[in-house]
């Protein structure tokens, strides 16, 4: 399997080329949000004020990342469970984010808010965060630095590997996966 180099910030074209199962190697730049983050950016629009960055086309990745140590960025930086953001991220996608990465499965409502504004589910490895942190290669807070680990963080990323785990048309390994093994003979 070929590995697919893609340059932040995903545009349409891009994502349309993507499926389920393809290993990806992102650079550019990214942004970190968790649950309080989210919150946060749900309220301020509620509120009719902006977001803390320009959304459109851009990647979240589900992180708390770690203290750096020295000659790092960030220290441990491995994915969180994503369905904690599915409340949120319909909202999002219909404001322009087109990307998300995290780990675990998400709704129907998440899939189906993917399909209708072309977007991506990427998924880190899990219990390789010490590893995923060398790919990080410049951390800023930009937003709530209250939240500690938890804030909007913009990461800017080399080479940052994951894999498709929901393409734009709805294919999604955790399902797709699992039946190219199934077997009926027992």
């Amino acid at each position: 399997m070929n590995t697919i180099n893609i340059q932040l910030p995903l545009d349409d074209a891009i994502i349309k080329d993507l499926r389920a199962g393809d290993s990806v190697l992102l650079s550019g730049s990214l942004y970190t949000a968790r649950d309080a983050a989210h919150k946060r950016m749900l309220e301020a629009l509620d509120k009719g004020e902006p977001l803390p960055f320009d959304i459109k086309g851009q990647v979240i990745y589900y992180v708390g990342p770690a203290p750096a140590g020295p000659g790092y960025a960030v220290g441990s930086a491995g994915p969180t469970t994503s369905y904690r953001m599915d409340a949120y991220t319909p909202q999002l996608l219909n404001l322009g984010l087109k990307g998300m990465i995290g780990k675990g499965k998400r709704s129907a409502a998440v899939v189906d808010a993917m399909k209708e504004h072309n977007a991506v589910y990427f998924g880190a490895t899990g219990g390789a965060a010490a590893l995923i942190a060398k790919r990080i290669i410049k951390s800023e807070v930009i937003a709530y630095p209250d939240l500690g680990a938890e804030a909007i963080h913009r990461f800017e990323i080399k080479d940052f590997p994951v894999i498709v785990l929901i393409d734009s048309q709805g294919n999604n390994l955790y399902e797709i996966g699992p039946a190219l093994y199934k077997t009926t003979d027992l």
